[in-house]
């Protein structure tokens, strides 16, 4: 299955969060898009590294609308300003709002939180940074940290994590603690409004055992989370990157 079906990520702002991932997913789903003569916008609400190979053009600007009308190649990527050499900030979410009420874009691709480039997180006090207008949710967790211990070296925020979870920092982190913190509303679930689509993401599933520790998450998660019916598993890096779609 492509990974825009997959992720019910075809059309609408799609926001993504979590760790281990995210921002491959984002530009995943753009260059998909542009393949099917979509027109996706990648954007952020948060900081977001430098992405300029990943899309077609990147505009800077205060009025994203009004350059997203005069746009003519596809995936294109707006931000405010930019913040560092190797970092844009993003918009406030009610831009992106703005963003979704025009008719130019198909997608909209929404990095909504920020995880450092661990494994698996459990997000701030201020995270994450939805738009009113996401269609889709994706949390997404790197099935790497399956047997790491629960600690910073492999998990943003890890007392967040353990406060979920009701683990200790430093013991080793099971298929069923990433599916507790997917399934909370301080979790995978946090923000999410009424009406949005969640989709689950369990990232590098690079052989049979991290496919068994993924299928564990994904039970556990249906059984967690009556709002989340589909999970998807995945090897981003790979050029056909889904590998399972379970549903409840």
């Amino acid at each position: 299955m492509d990974i825009c079906e997959a992720l019910r990520a075809e059309s609408g702002v799609v926001a993504v969060v979590g760790a281990g991932g995210k921002k491959t997913t984002l530009y995943t789903l753009a260059a998909r898009a542009s393949e099917s003569d979509r027109r996706a916008v990648v954007t952020a609400t948060v900081r977001i590294p430098i992405f300029d190979r990943h899309v077609e053009d990147v505009i800077v600007t205060d009025e994203p609308v009004a350059a997203l009308e005069r746009a003519d190649a596809w995936p294109v990527g707006v931000v405010p300003e930019r913040e560092s050499e190797d970092r844009y900030v993003g918009y406030d979410p009610e831009v992106v709002d703005d963003l979704a009420a025009v008719d130019v874009p198909d997608v909209v691709l929404v990095k909504a939180d920020g995880a450092r480039t661990r494994e698996f997180k459990a997000p701030g006090e201020h995270e994450p940074q939805l738009p009113q207008c996401t269609t889709t949710v994706v949390p997404i967790a790197s099935v790497h940290a399956v047997g790491k211990p629960l600690a910073a070296e492999h998990v943003h925020r890890p007392e967040r994590v353990a406060a979920i979870t009701g683990r200790e920092l430093g013991e080793t982190i099971r298929p069923v603690d990433i599916a507790d913190v997917l399934a909370s509303d301080r979790g995978g679930l946090k923000g999410v409004q009424d009406g949005a689509t969640v989709v689950p993401l369990l990232n590098k599933v690079d052989d049979a055992t991290h496919r068994r520790d993924a299928e564990e998450i994904a039970t556990t998660l249906f059984e967690r989370a009556p709002a989340v019916s589909r999970v998807v598993l995945a090897r981003l890096i790979d050029d056909d990157p889904v590998i399972q779609v379970l549903e409840r």
